[in-house]
């Protein structure tokens, strides 16, 4: 979608003549500037702003290793201003869904003491959100509440006014050699990006087949 700037016609008329001519040339100019108007912009010119975030993120990398930009949706480009936002979602939701689907799979096999969260009262992992639902469900919204809004919500406003880093919440890494440390944040990326889809596939299978791991 281009958007059409509105045209403004000329005439300058000192004799029938010379109206006839200019109200020729202005039909002429008309043209051309619908013409102009409707062409596509300059790749380079268009893509400015996406190249600029996969320079400025990493992340732009797929699990064998190559060039991997992606962003059907121009997001980076349509709302620059949000892309420490996004970077810091993604960072949040992929280390969520990993966490989700090592839960996921773990409690298939082994289980907290209690009666209540005994395989007898939650054959599968699956049913716990039904079963826990009135007591523990309400705690997890509980706390999970209250660290957003006195941890992640400042944290978010710092990354926005450029004084954080997203996702850092101030754990140093284990090694100081800032390759290894671009390494292990790629590979954060990569495997949250991996869990995320996983979590949705093993939720979907385990409601559709009734089992648990394997969720076959």
């Amino acid at each position: 979608f281009f958007p059409l700037d509105p045209f403004i016609f000329f005439l300058i008329t000192n004799n029938l003549i010379s109206f006839t001519m200019t109200k020729s040339a202005a039909a002429i100019l008309a043209l051309a500037a619908s013409a102009s108007a409707f062409a596509p912009a300059p790749l380079a010119t268009k893509s400015t702003a996406l190249n600029a975030v996969f320079d400025d993120y990493i992340g732009a990398q797929d699990f064998k290793g190559g060039k991997f930009e992606f962003d059907p949706l121009n997001l980076a480009e349509t709302y620059s201003p949000l892309v420490p936002f996004f970077r810091e979602a993604e960072l949040r939701h992929g280390r969520t869904a990993q966490l989700a689907v090592l839960g996921f799979i773990v409690t298939d096999f082994v289980r907290i003491p209690g009666d209540a969260y005994s395989f007898d009262a939650i054959p599968k992992t699956i049913d716990a959100h039904n079963v826990l639902l009135e007591g523990p469900m309400h705690q997890l919204l509980l706390w999970i509440g209250l660290f957003d809004l006195v941890i992640t919500i400042p944290a978010v406003q710092a990354t926005m006014d450029g004084e954080r880093e997203a996702g850092d919440f101030g754990i140093a890494y284990t090694t100081k050699d800032v390759k290894t440390q671009e390494r292990y944040a790629m590979n954060e990326l990569l495997h949250g990006r991996l869990a995320m889809c996983a979590i949705g596939g093993i939720a979907t299978q385990s409601v559709l087949t009734g089992n648990g791991f394997p969720y076959v």
